[in-house]
């Protein structure tokens, strides 16, 4: 299985947080699964620890698991941003959104919002 993680999913999971169930973390631990995250997502973890709305021990540049692979943004799914209904306004899940649909991916979430486009949950 692909899977994109929503920004807030990476970060429950590296803080074990209770929010995150327990079938969603088995699913991230299993080496069998290919991980991604955007760069999108570390765009928004870096705005928000420059405001003061999150605070992270790590550093933006190790807080990667080594196993996840960085998804780069690319015109395609700017493209793709254009055309998506605005059930969601987030800028940022906006852009999974796009990402998941060009890349076929399937999104870890807990973002109600995103049931509403054409995407595969989990």
């Amino acid at each position: 299985m692909e899977i994109l993680l929503d920004t807030h999913i990476l970060l429950w999971h590296l803080t074990d947080n209770s929010r995150l169930s327990e079938k969603k973390s088995q699913i991230i631990e299993n080496p069998q699964h290919q991980k991604f995250l955007s760069i999108a997502s570390l765009w928004e973890i870096a705005i928000k620890t420059s405001i003061g709305k999150l605070h992270i021990q790590q550093s933006i540049e190790t807080i990667v698991p080594r196993e996840v692979i960085i998804l780069d943004l690319k015109l395609p799914h700017l493209k793709l941003v254009q055309k998506l209904p605005f059930y969601h306004r987030d800028p940022f899940d906006r852009i999974l959104i796009a990402q998941a649909q060009f890349e076929k991916l399937i999104i870890m979430t807990d973002d109600n919002h995103f049931k509403h486009y054409d995407i595969d949950l989990i």
